[in-house]
């Protein structure tokens, strides 16, 4: 099931996300005594962050039973300013009372061999779930967020990691880029419990009207799991439409 949610401005947006993240956790915590969530990157998780930080959204959750993953990465250094991993952890995880270091799993996309990297994260992700055979981790919640060109994770136009149906982790190279990323794939991206994703900014607005139409096949259009929200600002649900 899918739904778009429109919200007046890019704050709106991403308190909203924010408040999602919280009541997701609290639900999965209690159901199944621990919270698996894949974060983003992109600049709407550095908003989001903050937010999740403040007493009345982190008191509700309890940090030492959520466990942390990411939909992709860069292949650069954890410590890197575009790393995925490390604003994540600089801005949120490192404040977050009693979360355990066993339960945050970094994709090391700065490793020579990509493709073996991928496979070793694979693998950790089979243990972390306690998967069997080729069924896919479902995650509680996997946050998301789009490019002007449709793109999700690192699952670009036109790129080979679009046809993958197999491997949950790849290296893919981001033709309009030129770099290579790491990224969890669609069996992975469309067995999660729940998907967001937030997007802000006008330029989002062609790609967004596509995929609301039901017309396009940009790589966002194809993540389809149980539950699939669009939290998006009103000027890319809106801008350019007749």
């Amino acid at each position: 099931m899918t739904r778009f949610t429109v919200m007046p401005d890019a704050a709106s947006v991403c308190r909203t996300t924010a408040d999602r993240f919280v009541n997701i956790a609290e639900g999965a915590i209690e159901e199944r005594g621990i919270f698996r969530i894949a974060l983003s990157g992109g600049s709407t998780p550095k908003t989001v962050y903050p937010l999740l930080l403040e007493p009345e959204r982190r008191d509700r959750v309890d940090w030492s039973k959520v466990e942390f993953f990411w939909g992709d990465e860069r292949t650069v250094p954890p410590d890197h300013p575009e790393s995925n991993f490390g604003v994540a952890y600089g801005m949120l995880i490192s404040q977050l009372p009693h979360v355990r270091p066993d339960r945050i799993h970094r994709m090391p996309a700065e490793a020579p061999d990509l493709d073996a990297a991928a496979l070793s994260h694979e693998s950790e992700l089979r243990l972390a779930f306690g998967a069997r055979g080729g069924e896919p981790p479902a995650f509680d919640l996997i946050l998301l967020g789009m490019g002007p060109d449709g793109h999700t994770a690192s699952l670009f136009p036109e790129s080979p990691a679009l046809d993958e149906s197999d491997r949950w982790v790849v290296g893919n190279w981001a033709p309009y880029q030129k770099a290579w990323r790491m990224t969890l794939t669609f069996p992975v991206l469309n067995a999660g419990r729940s998907v967001i994703f937030a997007v802000n900014g006008a330029d989002k607005a062609d790609a967004v009207r596509a995929i609301r139409a039901g017309t396009s096949d940009l790589p966002a259009a194809r993540v389809d799991g149980p539950q699939v929200e669009w939290i998006v600002e009103e000027a890319a649900a809106t801008e350019g439409e007749p």
